[in-house]
């Protein structure tokens, strides 16, 4: 349990603190970078699989799981393309609002998907959720769109992970694989075109870019010990460790500005994530006393 706590901690507090590295990588832009975290990532990856000697998954791939996790690279890609846009842009506080909303889209697609029955507080808590995308909008003077694309694309691949039911090292190598021409394609183009930052800007930043794979995989192989090791209410309540960093580097590194209405918004996605996460607590202690019960 304490190995898992700290893994857990360890990976989440790796992915809050992206927001200090992709700006290391300009001038190279975020398509370049996106590239290289494809490319990077799978070398990092199949290393990994390949310490461990793990390669009957390969077997048991199958074309419906090789379909869904193409799928999921797609979404992935424009998950991470965003995200890296996003901060190298000055938007590093709403790409943490993506990550706050998360969960409140995964519980709408429950309900879509699923035809989950919602509690009472949870249908409190979308409904909050939905109050402050209104109000951002009207801080922003537009729809938090950043965050809508992070919140959903994640929440899809979320979807996509877990109907194709494999482990996340495996799952990325597959991932990585089905996007690495591309990437590479399209950072051989930009070479042709005299735009590339890679090998142009010296050794130490070439190292950066080619570390993207290792900064990608570290934090997966930590949250795999975690997610073994903890119950899904623990990895629940770590994987607000993000976004919270994501949001103080914004507000505090970055210095990006948060007028009164984007403050009110935030409140009621803060709100909101209260209140899913208090009934989710107090679901499952019900759940828990049958079972308490029969075992005495």
């Amino acid at each position: 349990m304490k190995r898992g706590v700290v893994c857990g901690v360890a990976a989440y507090v790796m992915w809050g603190l992206f927001p200090l590295y992709w700006p290391l990588l300009k001038p190279a832009g975020a398509g370049e970078i996106l590239a290289h975290r494809i490319m990077w990532s799978l070398v990092a990856v199949v290393a990994v699989l390949a310490v461990r000697r793990s390669r009957g998954w390969l077997r048991t791939l199958g074309w419906r799981r090789g379909v869904l996790l193409a799928l999921a690279a797609l979404v992935i890609s424009v998950n991470w393309g965003t995200y890296i846009y996003a901060v190298n842009s000055g938007h590093t506080i709403e790409s943490a609002l993506g990550y706050f909303i998360n969960p409140l889209i995964s519980v709408v697609f429950g309900v879509v998907i699923f035809r989950e029955r919602l509690r009472p507080w949870q249908w409190a808590a979308v409904g909050l959720g939905a109050a402050a995308v209104v109000a951002l909008t009207v801080g922003y003077g537009r729809p938090p769109w950043i965050a809508l694309v992070l919140a959903g694309a994640f929440a899809v691949y979320g979807l996509l992970k877990k109907f194709a039911g494999m482990p996340s090292a495996e799952s990325l190598a597959v991932e990585t694989a089905v996007t690495f021409l591309p990437a590479l394609g399209f950072v051989l183009l930009l070479e042709g075109r005299g735009e590339a930052a890679f090998g142009h800007h010296g050794a130490g930043h070439a190292v950066l870019l080619a570390g993207a794979g290792i900064v990608t995989a570290v934090p997966l192989m930590l949250f795999n010990s975690a997610a073994v090791r903890l119950p899904l209410s623990v990895i629940g309540m770590l994987q607000y460790l993000a976004p919270v960093l994501q949001f103080v580097i914004g507000l505090f590194v970055q210095h990006e500005e948060m007028p009164p209405s984007r403050w009110a918004g935030f409140l009621l996605v803060w709100l909101a994530l209260v209140t899913l996460t208090w009934d989710g607590l107090t679901a499952g202690r019900r759940e828990a006393v049958p079972e308490t019960v029969l075992r005495g």
